[in-house]
Protein backbone atom coordinates (compact mmCIF):
# COMPACT_ATOMS: atom_id res chain seq x y z
CA UNK A 1 0.00 0.00 0.00
CA UNK A 2 1.40 2.98 -1.05
CA UNK A 3 1.39 6.21 0.65
CA UNK A 4 -0.62 8.03 -1.35
CA UNK A 5 -3.08 5.81 -1.31
CA UNK A 6 -2.92 5.93 2.50
CA UNK A 7 -3.70 9.47 2.16
CA UNK A 8 -5.83 9.43 -0.15
CA UNK A 9 -8.52 7.35 2.34
CA UNK A 10 -7.67 9.37 5.13
CA UNK A 11 -8.78 12.05 3.02
CA UNK A 12 -12.12 10.28 2.58
CA UNK A 13 -12.76 9.83 6.07
CA UNK A 14 -14.79 12.64 7.93
CA UNK A 15 -13.79 14.44 11.29
CA UNK A 16 -16.40 12.32 13.09
CA UNK A 17 -15.09 9.06 11.79
CA UNK A 18 -11.51 9.94 12.94
CA UNK A 19 -12.52 11.42 16.13
CA UNK A 20 -14.26 8.11 16.52
CA UNK A 21 -11.37 6.12 15.46
CA UNK A 22 -9.03 7.70 18.53
CA UNK A 23 -11.43 7.26 21.23
CA UNK A 24 -12.25 3.60 20.37
CA UNK A 25 -8.18 3.05 20.62
CA UNK A 26 -8.10 4.79 23.67
CA UNK A 27 -10.74 2.58 25.03
CA UNK A 28 -9.38 -0.43 23.32
CA UNK A 29 -5.50 0.72 24.69
CA UNK A 30 -7.28 0.62 28.38
CA UNK A 31 -8.55 -2.87 27.73
CA UNK A 32 -5.25 -4.29 26.86
CA UNK A 33 -3.95 -2.52 29.78
CA UNK A 34 -6.73 -4.08 31.93
CA UNK A 35 -5.88 -7.41 30.34
CA UNK A 36 -2.07 -7.45 30.84
CA UNK A 37 -3.28 -6.46 34.94
CA UNK A 38 -5.81 -9.05 35.38
CA UNK A 39 -5.16 -11.84 33.12
CA UNK A 40 -1.05 -12.05 32.46
CA UNK A 41 -0.40 -10.94 35.75
CA UNK A 42 1.64 -7.69 35.52
CA UNK A 43 0.94 -4.88 38.09
CA UNK A 44 0.80 -1.13 36.91
CA UNK A 45 3.09 1.06 38.45
CA UNK A 46 1.82 4.65 39.17
CA UNK A 47 2.93 6.22 35.62
CA UNK A 48 0.86 2.98 34.07
CA UNK A 49 -1.99 4.42 35.81
CA UNK A 50 -1.37 8.02 34.59
CA UNK A 51 -1.02 6.94 31.45
CA UNK A 52 -4.24 4.74 31.65
CA UNK A 53 -6.29 8.04 33.08
CA UNK A 54 -4.76 9.84 29.85
CA UNK A 55 -6.13 7.31 27.53
CA UNK A 56 -9.62 7.66 29.27
CA UNK A 57 -9.38 10.98 28.89
CA UNK A 58 -8.52 11.37 25.01
CA UNK A 59 -11.13 8.80 24.57
CA UNK A 60 -14.12 11.04 26.35
CA UNK A 61 -13.00 14.27 24.67
CA UNK A 62 -12.48 12.85 20.89
CA UNK A 63 -15.73 11.23 21.81
CA UNK A 64 -17.38 14.22 22.41
CA UNK A 65 -15.26 16.13 19.72
CA UNK A 66 -17.09 13.59 17.47
CA UNK A 67 -20.52 13.96 18.87
CA UNK A 68 -20.08 17.72 18.46
CA UNK A 69 -18.74 17.31 14.71
CA UNK A 70 -19.13 19.14 12.74
CA UNK A 71 -20.61 21.91 14.45
CA UNK A 72 -18.88 24.52 16.43
CA UNK A 73 -17.52 23.15 19.61
CA UNK A 74 -15.85 20.34 18.23
CA UNK A 75 -12.25 21.93 17.43
CA UNK A 76 -12.46 22.83 21.22
CA UNK A 77 -12.86 18.94 22.42
CA UNK A 78 -9.89 18.46 19.60
CA UNK A 79 -7.84 20.91 20.73
CA UNK A 80 -8.51 19.41 24.51
CA UNK A 81 -7.70 16.24 22.94
CA UNK A 82 -4.41 16.87 21.82
CA UNK A 83 -3.81 18.30 25.37
CA UNK A 84 -4.32 15.10 26.94
CA UNK A 85 -2.84 13.40 24.08
CA UNK A 86 0.71 15.19 24.26
CA UNK A 87 0.42 14.97 28.15
CA UNK A 88 -0.01 11.22 27.93
CA UNK A 89 3.11 10.80 25.69
CA UNK A 90 4.84 13.15 28.03
CA UNK A 91 4.34 10.92 31.01
CA UNK A 92 5.18 7.74 28.88
CA UNK A 93 8.56 9.35 28.01
CA UNK A 94 9.45 10.03 31.48
CA UNK A 95 8.49 6.47 32.04
CA UNK A 96 10.35 4.90 29.33
CA UNK A 97 13.57 7.39 30.38
CA UNK A 98 12.97 5.52 33.91
CA UNK A 99 12.72 2.28 32.27
CA UNK A 100 16.29 3.17 30.70
CA UNK A 101 17.80 4.47 33.70
CA UNK A 102 17.16 2.58 36.64
CA UNK A 103 19.16 4.51 39.26
CA UNK A 104 17.11 7.26 38.52
CA UNK A 105 14.52 5.03 40.55
CA UNK A 106 13.42 5.86 43.79
CA UNK A 107 11.41 2.69 45.15
CA UNK A 108 8.41 3.63 47.28
CA UNK A 109 5.08 2.59 47.82
CA UNK A 110 2.28 1.72 45.39
CA UNK A 111 0.14 4.34 44.46
CA UNK A 112 -3.23 3.36 46.51
CA UNK A 113 -0.54 3.70 49.36
CA UNK A 114 0.57 7.05 48.65
CA UNK A 115 -3.32 8.19 48.05
CA UNK A 116 -4.58 7.69 51.27
CA UNK A 117 -1.11 8.44 53.13
CA UNK A 118 -0.39 11.89 51.38
CA UNK A 119 -2.19 14.52 50.39
CA UNK A 120 -2.08 15.06 46.37
CA UNK A 121 0.51 17.32 46.24
CA UNK A 122 2.98 15.33 47.53
CA UNK A 123 1.53 12.37 45.65
CA UNK A 124 2.64 13.78 42.03
CA UNK A 125 5.89 14.54 42.95
CA UNK A 126 6.70 10.87 43.78
CA UNK A 127 4.97 9.71 41.30
CA UNK A 128 7.43 11.12 39.05
CA UNK A 129 10.16 9.97 40.78
CA UNK A 130 8.96 6.33 39.91
CA UNK A 131 9.31 3.24 41.96
CA UNK A 132 10.62 -0.31 41.39
CA UNK A 133 7.71 -1.48 39.67
CA UNK A 134 8.75 1.57 36.52
CA UNK A 135 11.22 -0.31 35.36
CA UNK A 136 9.83 -4.09 35.56
CA UNK A 137 11.80 -6.26 33.01
CA UNK A 138 8.94 -8.19 32.05
CA UNK A 139 6.70 -5.38 30.46
CA UNK A 140 7.96 -5.66 27.11
CA UNK A 141 5.40 -6.75 24.12
CA UNK A 142 7.34 -8.25 20.63
CA UNK A 143 10.62 -6.63 22.19
CA UNK A 144 9.46 -3.68 22.78
CA UNK A 145 8.95 -2.06 26.46
CA UNK A 146 5.07 -1.38 27.38
CA UNK A 147 5.71 2.38 28.55
CA UNK A 148 7.64 2.79 24.48
CA UNK A 149 4.29 1.67 23.26
CA UNK A 150 2.51 3.61 25.04
CA UNK A 151 4.19 6.57 24.15
CA UNK A 152 3.73 5.41 20.39
CA UNK A 153 0.42 4.99 20.68
CA UNK A 154 -0.10 8.74 22.25
CA UNK A 155 1.87 10.45 19.87
CA UNK A 156 0.49 8.43 16.99
CA UNK A 157 -3.00 9.26 18.43
CA UNK A 158 -2.50 12.70 18.72
CA UNK A 159 -1.45 12.93 14.83
CA UNK A 160 -5.24 11.59 14.22
CA UNK A 161 -6.68 14.61 16.55
CA UNK A 162 -4.46 17.14 14.38
CA UNK A 163 -5.63 15.27 11.39
CA UNK A 164 -9.13 15.10 12.53
CA UNK A 165 -8.71 18.91 13.30
CA UNK A 166 -7.87 19.49 9.77
CA UNK A 167 -11.19 18.43 8.36
CA UNK A 168 -13.56 20.80 7.62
Amino acid sequence: MSIELIRQRLDALGARALYFAVAAASLGLIAAALFMQHVVGLNPCPLCILQRVAYFFLALLTLLAAWRSPRPGARGFGVAGLIVALAGAGVAAWHVRLKNAPELLSCGPGLGAMLENFPLTQVLPRIFRGSGDCADPTAVLMGVSLPAWSLAGFLFLALVVVAAMARR
